[in-house]
């Protein structure tokens, strides 16, 4: 199985990134799927997942309303577009695929099933 993230670069405060994550040996309809990210000395934290059982959304307080997560059927890929970036969406992001959409709290120490290697993004101000 293999998760590979794209879509990652340098932007200017207030502008968009559209990461993918693309799966090889896995079915992301099986699974809840979603993404984390990491900045340099801190925690890794939750952004946003999609739940296998009936397909709800989940997303973090600090994104909500400016990330959107997706899946591309077809491509059987995973797609969050990000919006209005700000300074401390840096960091690096990774897709993780799991049974559950683990709950926010416990993202930083849930050792999921599946993970890519993550794709960095930088937002300048």
């Amino acid at each position: 199985v293999q998760l590979v993230e794209s879509g990652g670069g340098l932007v200017q405060v207030g502008e968009s990134l559209r990461l993918s994550c693309a799966a090889a040996g896995l079915n992301f309809d099986d699974y809840g799927v979603g993404w984390f990210r990491q900045a340099p000395g801190k925690e890794r934290e939750g952004v946003a997942c999609i739940s296998s059982v009936d397909g709800r959304k989940y997303y973090a307080d600090y994104v909500r309303g400016r990330f959107s997560v997706s899946k591309d059927n077809e491509k059987n890929s995973i797609i969050l577009q990000m919006n209005d970036l700000k300074p401390e969406d840096t960091a690096v992001y990774h897709c993780a695929a799991d049974e559950i959409c683990p709950p926010l709290s416990v993202v930083s120490r849930y050792e999921y099933e599946y993970l890519g290697q993550g794709v960095q993004v930088t937002v300048s101000s």
